[in-house]
């Protein structure tokens, strides 16, 4: 018999994850398990899906990149203009979730939403490939678009706009970072016990760490 949506299921059962483990700074938690994703050489280890809502409560989420973290925060870049641009302008909270699905291992963040410095951003652009500095003045991110060969069109006319000069970053692009009140790291259990511990912010320098129910 075929297997039904219903059907599907795995027992998960690698390891397990206890408050005695995990260091009391989340940042320095998450950054040894995303250096075990890295070594794993898991695909995208820095793919995230971001959730925003509109000011009246509508949801939307969507698959980013991780750019870099630190103890201030997760960052990301885009198009201000796009349409989780829009919304975080309006409603500056934001969720993450890390799945790392090889190691059985979930993240979610939740916090506060503040653009990067213009340094900040400027660096970052000036790393990127010629063609995706190219592709941010190419892009009106989320707006209808008539057609593929519009948007190839626009993109050779700013590669003969900008053949031999410098890419300027465009005004309307640039990192967001997500300032985290809570951070849950999750670890798949047999028989569905997972593991969970939750981080929440108390202060600048200071976390409770707390273990919900599966």
């Amino acid at each position: 018999m075929d297997k039904t949506i219903a059907d599907l299921r795995k027992d998960y059962t690698l390891q397990g994850l206890s408050k005695t483990e995990i260091d009391p700074n989340p940042f320095i938690q998450f950054k040894k398990w995303f250096d075990q994703a890295l070594a794993a050489q898991l695909p995208e280890p820095n793919a995230m899906t971001i959730a925003t809502a509109t000011p009246d409560g509508k949801p939307s989420a969507r698959m980013v990149l991780l750019k870099d973290f630190d103890q201030r925060g997760f960052v990301f870049f885009t198009n201000y203009n796009s349409h989780k641009g829009q919304e975080l302008a309006k409603n500056p909270h934001a969720a993450l979730v890390f799945w790392w699905a090889e190691l059985e291992r979930q993240v979610r963040i939740s916090g506060t939403v503040e653009k990067v410095s213009e340094n900040e951003s400027d660096g970052y652009f000036d790393s990127r490939p010629a063609n995706s500095r190219l592709g941010a003045w190419v892009s009106n991110q989320s707006e209808v678009i008539a057609s593929r060969e519009l948007l190839e069109q626009r993109l050779q006319e700013f590669q003969s706009k900008y053949e031999n000069q410098e890419i300027p970053r465009p005004p309307h692009w640039g990192g967001l970072r997500v300032i985290p009140t809570q951070i849950e790291f999750w670890q798949g259990r047999s028989s569905r016990l997972h593991d969970r511990l939750l981080y929440t912010r108390l202060d600048d320098s200071s976390w409770k760490i707390e273990r919900l129910s599966p």
